[in-house]
């Protein structure tokens, strides 16, 4: 294993704990600025728009630059917008810390899946992107637990104060670990040429799925931490130990989905994704016992992240020879994807609907992720077979 790995796994840790933690911290940052619950959500959806913004406007502008020195530069921007979140005065402050720090994420996160596929055989590409996603699912596991526990105790601006010392940690591990020309093998050339890589149709289908796979779980664990006290009837102290169980999901989920999707990525995504939306039903239908509630949030977290190294394989596998503006795209439709199941999930529980409804939203929006995939393994099944027969013309949007 390349030890840059560990250091993108590191930057990855501190990004995924600031936009996770605040799930946690919800009805706590909600109280501090006396806003309703719906409006606390915002903290997450603007964190999520942000993300899509910086996917693909920073990542198109820095295209051209060396890798590394991006992805030291994009962690100084994110130590400045937890510093901001840290000691915001108001609700507008703080979100323009998570705005400031929403810019790095996406395009961190497809620059550094890039490099960590240039710094391993090409079978292995996809375990070395699960792995730099490790630090994503380490942050569920013990950060956002943690950082839960250290906002209940000291307050929730503890937690961003910790996040910014994890920051100023990733940016020491990526100087120091990261291979100067790690993914430099990659094309990275112009604009234009990166522009390329959105003439695939396989590559914006494998978008759609991003935002409506992902978003779906990910608008159920919005407002998790209503659903688990007011629903399950679980005490507000132990919130931070069921995310735990839940970022345990996350973990195996990410490993096992990495290495399933190095054999195949279509297959495995059809699955995952069918199951998920399962899951989630039952979630929803059994959220009232906390036993199988500790269930859910399992599988949930497992088939959930599970989707992640595929989704991101597939969009740099479609965009060929042009993959970082892709890859950060496919960030940012992850983060649409969580913009989405938020703000549903809000519409939702304002409309009355309870705390189990963003569970109910979140399964609608897999199941039309699973069609879309279903779709697109199709389309590119029928390429493979008849590459230069009938439907060519038309169908090379799709099917490339």
């Amino acid at each position: 294993m390349p030890v840059g790995l560990i250091a993108l796994a590191l930057g990855g840790f501190g990004i995924g704990l600031t936009e996770f933690v605040i799930a946690g911290l919800l009805p706590q940052v909600a109280a501090d600025f006396g806003v309703s619950e719906a409006s606390a959500g915002w903290f997450i959806s603007g964190y999520a728009l942000s993300v899509v913004v910086g996917a693909l406007g920073v990542t198109a502008a820095v295209t051209r630059f060396p890798r590394k020195p991006v992805l030291a530069a994009l962690l100084v921007l994110f130590i400045t917008g937890n510093l901001l979140s840290a000691t915001a005065g108001g609700y507008w402050l703080m979100m323009l810390g998570r705005v400031i720090a929403a810019l790095s994420h996406g395009a961190f996160f497809g620059i550094g899946a890039v490099v960590a596929a240039g710094m391993v055989p090409p079978s292995k590409k996809a375990g070395a992107i699960a792995l730099m996603f490790t630090g994503l699912t380490a942050a569920n596991v013990l950060g956002v637990p943690f950082g839960t526990l250290l906002g209940q105790a000291a307050g929730w601006r503890a937690t961003f104060w910790a996040i910014t010392v994890i920051g100023v940690a990733a940016l020491a591990g990526i100087l120091a670990l990261v291979p100067g020309a790690a993914g430099e093998t990659e094309k990275s050339g112009s604009l234009r040429s990166e522009l390329r890589a959105f003439r695939s149709g396989q590559v914006w289908l494998s978008i759609v799925v991003t935002i409506l796979g992902f978003g779906g779980m990910f608008g159920a664990f919005t407002y998790i931490a209503y659903t688990l006290t007011d629903v399950s009837g679980f005490a507000a102290s132990a919130v931070p130990w069921l995310l735990i169980v839940f970022g345990v999901g996350l973990f195996a989920g990410n490993t096992l989905g990495g290495k399933a999707a190095d054999r195949n990525v279509d297959r495995t995504l059809l699955v995952v994704l069918s199951v998920l939306t399962v899951v989630m039903v039952v979630f929803a239908l059994t959220a009232a016992d906390p036993v199988l509630t500790v269930i859910s949030l399992v599988l949930m977290g497992g088939f959930g992240f599970a989707t992640v190294p595929g989704l991101q394989m597939r969009v740099m596998e479609y965009a060929s020879g042009a993959p970082t503006l892709a890859s950060g795209a496919n960030i940012g439709a992850f983060n649409v994807g969580n913009a989405l199941g938020a703000w549903l999930g809000g519409v939702t529980i304002t409309a009355g609907f309870g705390y189990t409804s963003p569970i109910w939203a979140g399964a609608a929006i897999t199941l039309a992720g699973v069609a879309v995939m279903a779709f697109a393994a199709a389309a590119a099944k029928k390429r493979e077979q008849h590459p230069e027969g009938q439907g060519r013309a038309a169908g090379e949007l799709v099917s490339r």
